[in-house]
């Protein structure tokens, strides 16, 4: 009887102690007993070859395990986000797009009435420049500035529910 045909049930039912489901049991064996034929190959030595097999097994099964259980982890993690993604709808619901759109259409209402000059002081503020940079630019003082934006800010905070 061959060391394969002795030893494939005893490591099969260690594996399975180990939380191995058979057909990883069954990969753990082949790979153990490739590993020996390797071994032996090598001229490695030859005494306890049974002890060298379950050695290689056991830790051959405890990488298993633990891909697997990262496998699980992955697999778990993956359906948890995908639950997500199904069940929860980004959109806004009917009554928020409504309330959205509401909202833009006052707040342009109040872009529309701004006077030309508050509205040239609030796009230059939104591209960025500086309240002197928009003096500059608008040939106006840094005083007309503050209050144009103050201003204008504030009509919008007013038309916001601020």
């Amino acid at each position: 009887m061959s060391l394969f045909d002795q030893l494939q049930d005893r490591l099969m039912r260690y594996l399975l102690s180990m939380g191995l489901s058979a057909s990883d049991g069954e990969e753990v064996i082949q790979e153990a007993f490739l590993a020996l034929f390797l071994h032996l190959q090598r001229g490695k030595p030859r005494h306890n070859l049974r002890g060298w097999v379950f050695q290689v097994s056991h830790n051959l099964a405890l990488k298993q395990r633990n891909a697997t259980l990262r496998n699980r982890q992955t697999l778990v993690e993956y359906d948890r986000m995908a639950a997500e993604n199904f069940f929860v709808d980004e959109a806004p619901n009917p009554e928020d797009r409504m309330a959205g759109d509401e909202r833009r259409v006052r707040l342009r209402n109040v872009w529309r009435a701004l006077p030309e000059q508050d509205r040239r002081c609030l796009g230059l503020r939104a591209e960025g420049l500086t309240y002197r940079e928009i003096a500059q630019v608008l040939d106006m003082s840094l005083g007309a500035v503050s209050l144009s934006l103050g201003r204008s800010l504030a009509r919008f905070a007013r038309a916001d529910g601020r």
